[in-house]
């Protein structure tokens, strides 16, 4: 099973100064950090797109292409791009091009996302938000397995005999992942295309997706693919150190970014109870020691039957040796224990 590590690129706010911390020192500890995976073996980087003043990165091509320039052997995926509101065609070509640079190294997640920013900032209609999707993956997928592209739909021009270059390795392919957060219709859609499977369990108790799981393969081999391609991944929330003290601190780190969230969508205050019970041996937080952390990840390898566990590794912006630190578990402690 693969091991790999997400992150949106949080950027802490300081009361005192009324400003979040400073994007640009983000994004190069961020480089450092994916650095550090590689040296330890991570196999996947997903870096999140967002286009809000808490979050730093707003194109993860970028943020990839300068992370494969320090890397050796870890996939870089995006994780997601917000296909909704994206063109299929320079999505492909970014890819692409990333592929390239890392020498066949790239990955797309596929998502509708969980904000909607990004509807407004690009001029596209909230109305269309399903067929938007539906007609972008359509010709993202036939972009990506055809090098000369005759395609129509309602919401975009319609391509006819239309190259798109440069190709990926791999005779042109990527790997592009079907990201979803529990609705039914997106796993049917990603099982009766055939596309690998990304399943976000940030809330809850992770044996509440298992039926999803299930239906996911039940529809997946019904439409034919074979069973030895079928891919599912499962990407949680998680933060890692073997100081006890230093995971109760974590909890005012974590709460600062879900309440930001939360005002928004009328949640009540996160509160230590949530965090505790998400920690529990049942929840949804991969928060712990590495011994906790690994027991989790087996647990959901062994009721899921995964291929690849992304730990969501960096909400609410810990400081970069808190991080490093908890790459280096994972990649290390928690790997032994999982692999």
């Amino acid at each position: 099973m693969e091991l790999g590590i997400g992150m949106f690129g949080d950027v802490s706010f300081d009361q005192k100064t009324g400003k979040y911390r400073d994007a640009g020192v983000k994004i190069r500890e961020i480089i450092g950090q994916v650095k550090l995976m590689d040296e330890v073996g991570i196999d996947v980087l997903a870096m999140g797109e967002h286009h809000r003043a808490d979050y730093a990165v707003s194109s993860p091509e970028m943020v990839l292409a300068a992370a494969a320039s320090v890397t050796k052997n870890i996939k870089l995926a995006s994780g997601v791009t917000v296909l909704s509101s994206s063109e299929p065609v320079k999505v492909y070509e970014d890819f692409a091009t990333l592929d390239l640079i890392s020498d066949g190294r790239a990955e797309i997640f596929v998502g509708r996302g969980s904000f909607i920013e990004s509807f407004p900032l690009y001029g596209y209609s909230l109305n269309d938000y399903e067929q938007l999707f539906d007609e972008k993956l359509e010709l993202l997928l036939k972009i990506n397995s055809e090098e000369n592209v005759s395609w129509s739909g309602k919401l975009r021009a319609p391509m006819q005999n239309q190259t798109v270059y440069p190709r990926a390795k791999n005779n042109g392919r990527l790997p592009i992942w079907r990201a979803v957060g529990g609705t039914p219709q997106s796993v049917l859609s990603a099982a009766k295309l055939g596309m690998p499977l990304v399943v976000a369990i940030i809330g809850g108790m992770p044996i509440q997706f298992k039926s999803l799981i299930e239906f996911y393969r039940q529809e997946y081999l019904k439409a034919g693919h074979p069973e030895s391609e079928m891919q599912i991944a499962v990407h949680s929330h998680t933060f890692v150190s073997e100081d006890q003290k230093v995971i109760d601190e974590y909890f005012y780190t974590y709460k600062s970014q879900m309440d930001r969230i939360g005002k928004s969508r009328g949640w009540a205050p996160f509160s230590k109870m949530q965090y505790e019970g998400g920690r529990s041996e049942d929840g949804a937080l991969f928060i712990g020691n590495s011994n906790q952390v690994a027991d989790k990840i087996n647990y959901i390898k062994e009721i899921f039957g995964i291929t690849r566990f992304i730990g969501h590794m960096d909400v609410g912006d810990p400081a970069d040796d808190v991080m490093r630190n908890s790459i280096e578990l994972f990649g290390t402690e928690i790997s032994k224990q999982v692999r």
